[in-house]
């Protein structure tokens, strides 16, 4: 039995002879490039003459960074994606907390820091890395992250709406008809001017053979419309729409471009950053070719407070989330979840995580015992006691299992971490905003452009205005009741949909493909 947490120090004369110190680093002892996490712990003592280390082709075989809060999972996140930067993979990071700009920053030397690379056989240098500052519509420090309701898709904001299955259902046919008709749902208000039109007395008529739209259903779903709007989220879905194929840079050293997407400004509404995430991967999915086994991955998602995307999701949005992550894999994207717990994650969903680093968990109430033993029952047989160990483990330390490079799991090691070589913790917001203003992406996508499109075509079918006054006591129509009341915008969208001849072409998500 071992106790991770002691003190490290130099192993015994014979110690790293021990037999099962030896089957372990055989495990981990990869003849192709790899990604070092740290070195054995074994019996309370570290062995840097054992290193734990990831293949670099099994990145995209995705991965899961669990455990509790304080246990350094953050840290973990950084030191993955600094490496993977250095060898010229790209890097996608979600900052949910703030702390993770130091990446482009040269960390700063310490006891603390150069104790930790002796213990583990580090050669700790304070390093910078390549990144770009991002902000879901520009709320924040970044550069602005925007999409259109067309290509978000119906399910993945039917889950941001927190829509039922009926009204998902319903919003889908709602997308179908604007799709068929060439109206195109740029923002919020697009998509509100046509779910009016669709509940009138002229337009419930263009969904009756395919199961219509019920005013009921319409109403909740206008009236979600309009308390997103009140959160303030009436930013985040417009143009330009922001080019995912931004974030497989390099930069001119070779290294990855580590693109950091700034999300303290949201941190009060987790639904939508999380969901916006997946509309990200979506959207890579969609554009990326089928590139099978590589030497190395295209891009390392990395997919913070995961729990948040699975709480309260329907049906549908979890398996288009499984056969997405199962899918995307062939395309060279690796993703990986970070939360506390493994049951945080589908279990179809971590089936298909081939790489796992599990910090330290809590064992404090009978909720905690029932997870702390679910967990154990995830990692393969080892010569550990699990349950005890992973109550155990210190800060910056953890219990790891990734693919060999022949895709084979690798024996459970328990692992002391190596120290991040960037800055552990925030740059300045003065410094990030020079990041972003000095960005080449800020000048493509910093102001925002309102086009034209469904909101301004159904404007353009409402008659002219005639020069007789109307008669004083006659309340003024409202845009709908004009538009709708006109007898035009049948003709409008009947010849909108005539000349684009095809409905747009819709993913797992139902998120719509880029038009390039």
């Amino acid at each position: 039995m071992t106790n991770a947490g002691e003190a490290g120090g130099a192993p015994p004369a014979g110690a790293a002879e021990a037999p099962e110190v030896a089957a372990i680093a055989s495990g981990y002892a990869f003849t192709g490039q790899a990604l070092d996490l740290g070195a054995l712990l074994w019996d309370g003592r570290c062995r840097p003459d054992a290193p734990v280390r990831i293949p670099l082709p099994m990145l995209n075989r995705h991965g899961l960074v669990a455990g509790a809060t304080g246990t350094g999972k953050t840290k973990t996140l950084q030191l993955i994606a600094e490496q993977l930067s250095a060898q010229g993979v790209p890097v996608f990071l979600a900052d949910i907390k703030g702390d993770l700009s130091g990446i482009a920053r040269p960390g700063q030397p310490n006891d603390r820091v150069q104790g930790r690379a002796g213990e583990v056989g580090q050669h700790w240098t304070a390093t910078g890395f390549p990144a770009e500052f991002l902000a879901l519509g520009g709320l924040g420090h970044g550069v602005p992250v925007r999409a259109t309701i067309t290509s978000f898709g119906p399910v993945l904001l039917s889950k941001v709406l927190r829509l039922n299955q009926t009204q998902e259902q319903s919003l889908g046919l709602i997308f179908h008809y604007a799709d068929t008709k060439g109206l195109e749902l740029i923002d919020l208000k697009d998509l509100r001017a046509v779910v009016a039109f669709l509940t009138s007395d002229e337009g419930r008529a263009e969904l009756k053979d395919i199961g219509g739209l019920s005013t009921a259903t319409a109403g909740v779903i206008l009236r979600s419309l309009t308390a997103f709007e009140a959160q303030g989220m009436t930013d985040f879905f417009g143009e330009p729409e922001f080019d995912t194929a931004d974030l497989l840079r390099t930069a001119p050293d070779g290294r990855g471009v580590v693109s950091v997407l700034e999300l303290p400004a949201v941190q009060d509404k987790p639904l939508l950053f999380s969901t916006f995430l997946m509309w990200l991967l979506a959207d890579l999915f969609h554009d990326l070719p089928e590139i099978g086994d590589a030497d190395r991955p295209k891009l390392v998602f990395f997919f913070d407070e995961a729990h948040l995307l699975f709480g309260d999701a329907s049906r549908a949005f979890l398996e288009s989330i499984t056969q997405t992550v199962r899918l995307i894999r062939s395309k060279g994207v690796g993703v990986f979840f970070v939360t506390q717990t493994p049951k945080d994650v589908p279990s179809d969903v971590l089936a298909q995580l081939g790489n796992r680093v599990q910090h330290a968990l809590r064992a404090f109430t009978p909720e905690d015992q029932k997870a702390l033993k679910a967990t154990v029952r995830t990692f393969p047989k080892s010569s550990y006691d699990l349950e005890e160990l992973l109550t155990g483990l210190g800060i910056g330390e953890a219990v790891v299992t990734v693919l060999s490079e022949s895709g084979a799991p690798t024996p459970v090691a328990a692992t002391r971490l190596r120290a991040p070589e960037s800055l552990m913790g925030p740059v300045d917001a003065a410094e990030l905003d020079a990041a972003v203003r000095g960005s080449a992406l800020h000048g493509r996508y910093a102001q925002a452009v309102d086009r034209e499109s469904a909101y301004e075509r159904l404007r353009a079918a409402q008659p002219a205005p005639t020069a007789e006054p109307r008669p004083a006591k006659k309340e003024e129509p409202s845009l709908v009741e004009q538009v709708v009341g006109s007898g035009m915008f049948k003709s409008l969208a009947r010849s909108v949909g005539t000349q684009l001849g095809r409905e747009i072409t819709r993913s797992l998500f139902g998120t719509a493909r880029r038009r390039r």
